[in-house]
């Protein structure tokens, strides 16, 4: 309503509030009365039910005091198991038009973003138990409100005030009836939940006006899109180098060694692996295609950020490597097999636990930036590069700490599972063998371990004289492992599948963004190849 007709019409809310106490005033329940008209449909829903004329008397006053507008009712209507049905019976449940996504749109933009909005909300409940005689405070704050909202000088201090005592009212009811709530949450998520099916995401990238949502989903549109950016990605890619027969690595008379890459520059792209890249943009289009047009459940979204999160990197990660055929082989591509088998056991490892491991991974990371911000404030000042401040700044906000007070806790433990080891959640997710099979030898490969500096970087020399000892190869290993590649775009296929399954996400919406996929499986991979 407010989104509506402006701030102005709180005057017509707080009319509605006096009249409807006026009429069930006889039921001698002036405080619950007045508790029930802070704004929430779930208390207007509780009031219905411990007294039933109310039903009537709230609906008829709110048509007096046009609170309810056409506008309003066809919102309210749009969204399924609505607490007060009852409040907009003459208007059919219909799917949402652009109007109603674009009102609720703006109603939670500005009550997000305007104190002012946010306050006059939070003291609809305050008008509704000082008019029934049920309000008390200090004589100061009384002062305040007495003028509120109409003067303008203590405006801003009054809001203060009423958003202080909202969060310290919500606080008492929680510590008097810890289940007090439970019906306002479960609208919360039915009300989340119909938005992520009825709008699609936006992205900074694609333009959209900060007033203008895009209509309902087209997963069809939104793959072409993304089709024909990975399409445009590849084709500016730079050329690889190809191997000249005829030519002949440049001769050095200073005396430096010179590593020998085969005299052919980068490796050129192996044929049978020139369509991994291209498939695997696809599966992480697709992926996150599938997401967008399935329902979600945005009221306690952490499990989804985090399980999407990690997927999306391990697909950004393997895409980039899969550029560089330099890279398709263990002693370089090593950080991929870590990165696939880690983001595999946090997954599961992560499933199995409170879904408040979700939040905890999020908080866990969050320190980690704070930390990184206060290292980098270590760096005397003449060290720093014009670019620094922007990073330790960058790294304040990653933190998500408040700018005044500072709550955020840094964990210096090893892992964000309470210093757990990933070795363990890979035990206790039945994921030992593929943990030591495949994480261990990649991390020996990626911190150094002897073993892998004396097979990748390390050769014999051939004078008996030196007593065979080892000396630094020149020589690169050779990369262009197909075999290898498939490998990860197997395994990162794999951690797709596995968030659909802790997602649970709808199977029609993974259908749809994955259909230009052939379901076949090769003796080769495990992936179902393109069609075309």
């Amino acid at each position: 309503m407010l989104a509506e007709q402006g701030n102005d019409a709180i005057r017509n809310f707080v009319a509605w509030q006096q009249a409807v106490q006026d009429e069930l005033s006889e039921h001698d329940e002036s405080a619950f009365v007045a508790e029930s008209l802070d704004g929430r449909l779930t208390n207007l829903a509780r009031l219905a039910i411990k007294i039933p004329s109310a039903l009537a008397v709230v609906s008829e006053q709110a048509d007096d005091h046009g609170l309810l507008s056409a506008g309003v009712r066809s919102v309210l209507t749009s969204y399924p198991y609505m607490p007060v049905p009852w409040l907009t019976a003459d208007v059919e449940v219909h799917a949402p038009e652009q109007a109603d996504i674009d009102l609720v749109r703006q109603a939670l933009l500005e009550a997000l973003s305007d104190g002012h909005r946010e306050a006059l909300m939070k003291c609809f409940r305050t008008w509704s138990t000082v008019r029934a005689g049920t309000f008390s405070s200090d004589q100061q704050t009384i002062d305040l409100l007495k003028t509120y909202p109409d003067e303008a000088e203590s405006r801003s201090q009054a809001d203060s005030v009423i958003r202080s005592q909202w969060g310290a009212h919500k606080g008492m009811l929680t510590v008097q009836d810890p289940n007090y709530f439970d019906g306002s949450i479960r609208w919360a998520r039915v009300f989340w939940g119909a938005n992520s099916m009825t709008s699609q995401c936006v992205r900074k990238r694609e333009g959209e006006s900060e007033t203008t949502l895009p209509p309902a989903r087209d997963g069809s549109a939104w793959n072409e899109t993304h089709m024909a950016e990975s399409e445009a990605a590849v084709a500016t890619a730079p050329p690889q180098a190809s191997p000249d027969p005829d030519s002949e690595p440049e001769a050095r008379n200073d005396g430096a060694a010179v590593v020998d890459d085969g005299g052919a520059g980068a490796t050129p792209v192996p044929s049978d692996g020139a369509h991994l890249r291209q498939l695997t943009m696809d599966l992480l289009s697709s992926f996150v295609e599938a997401l967008e047009t399935a329902p979600a459940r945005l009221h306690d979204k952490e499990r989804q950020e985090v399980v999407s999160g990690l997927v999306s990197r391990a697909g950004r990660d393997l895409i980039a490597v899969l550029t560089a055929p330099d890279l398709w082989c263990m002693e370089h591509g090593a950080h991929i097999v870590r990165m696939l088998v880690e983001t595999k056991i946090y997954l599961h490892w992560m499933a199995q636990q409170d879904p408040a491991i979700y939040r905890q991974f999020q908080e866990y990371g969050a320190g980690k930036a704070k930390l990184y911000a206060r290292i980098a404030e270590e760096v005397p000042a003449e060290a720093r590069t014009p670019g620094y401040q922007e990073a330790m700044d960058e790294f304040e906000r990653l933190s998500h700490n408040h700018g005044i007070i500072d709550y955020r806790i840094v964990d210096t433990r090893d892992t964000f599972a309470q210093g757990k080891s990933i070795r363990s959640m890979a035990d206790e997710t039945g994921l030992l063998d593929f943990y030591r099979q495949a994480y261990s030898q990649a991390s020996g490969v990626a911190h150094s371990e002897w073993w892998s500096i004396e097979t990748h970087a390390m050769e014999r020399c051939l004078n008996l004289l030196h007593g065979l000892h080892l000396i630094p190869s020149l020589s690169l290993s050779l990369g262009g492992n197909v075999q290898l590649a498939t490998a990860w775009v197997d395994q990162f296929y794999s951690l797709v599948r596995t968030a659909f399954s802790i997602l649970d996400t709808e199977e029609r919406a993974v259908s749809s963004a994955f259909s230009w996929l052939e379901e076949t499986v090769t003796e080769d991979s495990l992936i179902p190849h393109p069609t075309s």
